[in-house]
């Protein structure tokens, strides 16, 4: 009971007081006083613990203090502090996949290039220095164009319509063996990509791989190196939007459909290209030099790193921190 109030106790009677020590032989009558009605007991106030917690509960939300609850504990019904959401929105991290992920370039899609191009006939072989060239343009498919516009077609594509179908057809083949590739266990992880992903997918923040890669072959990279991780990582790929890095549009796409403000987003970029993309969509942006960007001009990225390792989200919630 939380309240409980009862009549006043009488005082002590005469007798517990003892004789008088002055007595008084001839005392005067007094008058008689009419006997007063003793005030009535007030109704006992009977409230069960956990009613009372809910109306508190319930003043509290109407007054606007949020973060109550009443829970289940024991049996009993009490009351309970339910953490509040954090301030500002969570970090979203959003990864370029080759050069990134894994260093694919030199030792992946070149390679599966020039066997696509033996398979077909093509008197073309991309050597380590061409292919770090080719790399300023974005997307298998234009890399190809931009070069055979440069130093002329193999022979027989003279045509426009057949020179697209012929990228069309190698690019294809090229990611069908890349693919290959990857399931054999060809290309590993680069240094400290698993452990800040692994941190961030069981801490509940969204993760994404946002690419000018063929969609196919991201996938393959991602459920492949990535397994346990990859059914919580979306994939955005060139393939996808109008137009690939440096425009910003699969950095735009990714943003749109997580449902997050690009300015909580930390975008991981190994070339100039795709910082240029990154900051276009609004977003902050580490970099990890790959084989084949170290020398690139990479102003205005957040953090230049040789690679991902000893990195976690606090230090990616810093440096987003220190953009603002």
């Amino acid at each position: 009971d939380f309240f409980k109030t009862e009549a006043p106790r009488p005082g002590p009677g005469p007798e517990a007081l003892g004789p008088n020590p002055n007595p008084n032989p001839n005392p005067k009558p007094q008058p008689q006083t009419p006997a007063l009605n003793p005030p009535p007991k007030k109704k006992l106030l009977r409230t069960h613990t956990a009613d009372m917690m809910r109306l508190v509960s319930l003043a509290l939300v109407a007054g606007g203090v949020s973060g109550f609850a009443v829970l289940p504990s024991g049996g009993r019904r009490s009351m309970s502090l339910a953490a509040g959401a954090a301030g500002g929105e969570k970090i979203t991290l959003l990864f370029d996949c080759d050069g990134v992920l894994a260093e694919t370039e030199r030792d992946g899609h070149r390679v599966a290039f020039n066997q696509a191009f033996g398979e077909f006939d093509i008197a073309c072989d991309w050597d380590v220095d061409l292919y770090g060239k080719l790399l300023e343009v974005g997307g298998g498919k234009e890399r190809m164009t931009a070069h055979w516009n440069e130093v002329g077609w193999p022979a027989g594509y003279d045509d426009e319509e057949k020179r697209v179908e012929l990228v069309k057809a190698l690019h294809l083949r090229k990611t069908e063996i890349f693919m290959d590739m990857l399931k054999r266990g060809e290309i590993p992880l680069r240094p400290g990509v698993e452990p800040l992903i692994k941190e961030a997918v069981e801490g509940g923040l969204k993760v994404a791989v946002c690419s000018t890669s063929n969609e196919k072959a991201v996938a393959t990279l991602v459920e492949t190196l990535l397994t346990p991780y990859a059914p919580k990582i979306p994939i955005y790929a060139g393939d996808m939007v109008a137009k690939k890095k440096p425009a910003p549009d699969v950095y735009n796409m990714a943003a749109t459909e997580l449902g997050v403000d690009p300015k909580s987003c930390m975008v991981f970029e190994d070339t100039a290209i795709g910082l240029q993309a990154a900051t276009a969509a609004g977003m902050a942006c580490t970099v990890t030099k790959s084989i084949y960007t170290e020398n690139e001009d990479f102003t205005g990225a957040v953090r230049v790193l040789g690679n991902l390792e000893g990195t976690d989200l606090s230090a990616c919630d810093a440096a987003l921190k220190s953009t603002a």
